[in-house]
């Protein structure tokens, strides 16, 4: 039987609309409001924003049970580390891992070939699983976007 599972961005990305900045302890109510919806994993924040943010996500991993709780972290030994602090002392933390991989983002703010960015995201991947069983990357190929422009 397929199983469907819910993965809310409410406290990672729903916090980017406009005039939205949530502090730990209104993440914490909207995390606990979350799992009575029985939604699976929560993305409570990016913990290598701030210090806040690394807070937040810290306590949600902490006192939220029964549910998967995840952090983004860019597709870098920092930001995953980083993660991992904040998501260590749950019961089911996943890490929700990215790098950029559309032709114009690898070429002027990465300054990688697409292999070299297979290569970093692969390496993420391998450090992100070693800190914890659940990992998420966003299953895009690489170049898959419309054509960019060849300036930077």
């Amino acid at each position: 039987m397929r199983r469907i599972e819910i993965f809310d961005t409410t406290l990672r990305d729903g916090e980017q609309s406009p005039g939205v900045a949530l502090n730990a302890d209104e993440k914490l109510q909207i995390a606990r409001q979350l799992t009575k919806l029985s939604v699976n994993v929560i993305e409570a924040g990016f913990p290598i924003a701030s210090p806040g943010d690394l807070e937040g996500v810290r306590r949600i991993a902490q006192e939220v049970k029964d549910v998967s709780v995840a952090a983004l972290a860019r597709a870098n030994a920092k930001d995953i580390e980083c993660a991992w602090e904040a998501l260590s002392g749950g019961e089911a933390p996943r890490i929700h891992t990215f790098i950029a991989t559309s032709p114009i983002h690898m070429r002027c703010k990465l300054q990688k070939s697409p292999q070299e960015v297979l290569e970093l995201a692969v390496q993420a991947v391998r450090l992100a699983k070693s800190k914890v069983a659940g990992i998420n990357y966003p299953r895009k190929t690489l170049g898959a976007t419309r054509s960019s422009p060849t300036v930077c």
